[in-house]
This record gives structure tokens, C-alpha cells and sequence, in this order.
């Protein structure tokens, strides 16, 4: 793309450092990087577009298995690649929102990884059954990995007795969430999320924004925003809240997305 010579490369990534290097050079080069989803980390980037307030996203996980499990008892994290920025934010904040008194009954006992591919994270899951027979909760904040969840516990007649959450696509989820497997889970809409990063690269590359913290800017449809400090010292543009999905709603979303 940089040989190209391409105006904007949107990127998202699944390790943070990595292609530190790469951007670089393409920013030297004059081209405009808009990292969204899983961000490069603010030296090889322009501008990152988040899907959702990191502290919210990892917070309401675990909010929502408390109220399944009734605030007592193990769970665990079945999470993507350990490399992946945004995973590993969202956990932080999940344990940080564990050290609220209300959740002293509550034992995050593990952390495994099923490096976002389905047959791993199966695999992951039913390790969990094993090694911990008396957990409670699963949650996976990744939509390949709490599928994979749902089809170990259906399969190993799990269901009800091990409480799923986390961040799922409803059409891959709904057969769960219907069958009570999975009481509620969370996510944004990836569509608008596209539709967001692709606004904010033509954005960058007409010269309109700058990327810098503290400028506005209207993203079309989605309406106006306001470029914030991601608290990394580099400037951010937010989506919006997680969604919560259940049975009440699932049948409304599964066919969307």
C-alpha cells in the first residue's frame, strides 16, 4: 500500500507493537493511518477509531455474568490471542471492576486463550469444564471464542449449569441465547463501526481533521464527535455504548449481523 502511494491505510491489528514499524513508514511517506477496532499503539498511528469505551465494554461482562451466577462462585476468561491490545485492555478493566465488595464471593480463576480461531477456543473451553468443576462463568469478549463456548457447553450439557456472556455476533449467537445457553451478551454494531473508520479516513486524507484530541467533527449519519486523549497520547473517536442482547431482543438482530 505504501508503494502505492495510497492517502489513508485503515488498519486494524491484532498486536499493538508489530507493525509500529511499517506505519511509520507509511506516515513519513505522507499517508494517513487510521487504526480501528484493535488499535497500533499512538507512535504508528494518526488516529484510532474505538468501537466502544474500554473501561464500559469490560466492566458490563462482568456486571452481567455476576447477575446470572448470583454473585457467587468461579469464573473464567476465554479471550483471543494474549498479544491482542484490545482484549487485554478489556480484561484489565474486568478485574478492576472485581475489586468492587459486591463481587468478594466472585473468583476469576483463569484467563485462557483460544487465539480467535473456533476449533481452539472449543478446545479452551472444554479445558475449562475440566480443570474447574466448580465453575460458574464464562466469559468471552470475543465473538469467535463465546460461539465456541456456546456449542462446548451445549454439547457437553452444560447449559445452565455454567453461565456465558461476553461479546457475540447475534447471528452466530442467537442459537444460544434462544436456547437459554447464554443469557445476555454485548456488543457494538460492526456496521456502524465501518461505516465510522471509513468516514474518519476520508476525513484524514482530505485534510479536514487532523487526528488532534480536542477537534470536532460530523460523521455522517452517526452525527457529530469529538476527538478525545485515548490516554495514551494519542487522539481517539468513539462509536458509542456496548448493546446488550437477550432473548427479548435477539430475534430482531440475528438476521442483521
Amino acid at each position: 500500500l505504501i508503494a502505492q502511494k495510497v492517502d489513508v491505510i485503515a488498519i486494524t491489528v491484532n498486536d499493538p507493537d508489530a507493525l509500529v514499524p511499517v506505519c511509520q513508514k507509511a506516515m513519513d511517506a505522507g499517508i494517513k493511518v487510521v487504526t480501528w477496532d484493535s488499535a497500533v499503539s499512538p507512535e504508528g498511528r494518526d488516529i484510532f477509531v474505538n468501537q466502544a469505551d474500554m473501561e464500559a465494554i469490560g466492566r458490563i461482562q462482568v456486571q452481567m455474568v455476576a447477575e446470572m451466577i448470583d454473585y457467587e462462585g468461579q469464573i473464567a476468561v476465554l479471550s483471543a490471542a494474549s498479544t491482542m491490545a484490545n482484549q487485554n485492555t478489556w480484561i484489565e478493566w474486568m478485574k478492576e471492576e472485581l475489586k468492587d465488595p459486591k463481587y468478594e464471593k466472585m473468583e476469576l480463576v483463569t484467563v485462557v486463550y483460544g487465539d480467535d480461531l473456533r476449533e481452539k477456543s472449543y478446545t479452551e473451553a472444554q479445558g475449562l469444564f475440566k480443570s474447574y468443576p466448580n465453575l460458574k462463568g464464562i466469559i468471552s469478549p470475543t465473538t469467535v471464542g463465546i460461539a465456541a463456548a456456546g456449542r462446548a457447553l451445549t454439547d457437553a450439557g452444560l447449559c445452565g449449569q455454567i453461565a456465558l456472556t461476553g461479546l457475540g455476533l447475534p447471528s452466530e449467537m442467537a442459537e444460544y441465547i434462544e436456547s437459554g445457553c447464554c443469557e445476555a451478551m454485548a456488543l457494538w454494531n460492526p456496521i456502524e463501526l465501518g461505516y465510522m473508520a471509513t468516514y474518519v479516513a476520508h476525513l484524514m486524507a482530505s485534510g479536514e481533521i487532523t487526528g488532534e484530541p480536542g477537534e470536532t467533527l460530523t460523521v455522517g449519519k452517526l452525527g457529530e464527535r469529538t476527538i478525545a486523549d485515548d490516554g495514551a497520547g494519542g487522539g481517539m473517536v468513539m462509536l458509542g455504548p456496548p448493546f446488550e442482547f437477550n432473548a427479548e431482543n435477539i430475534g430482531d438482530w440475528k438476521d442483521v449481523y
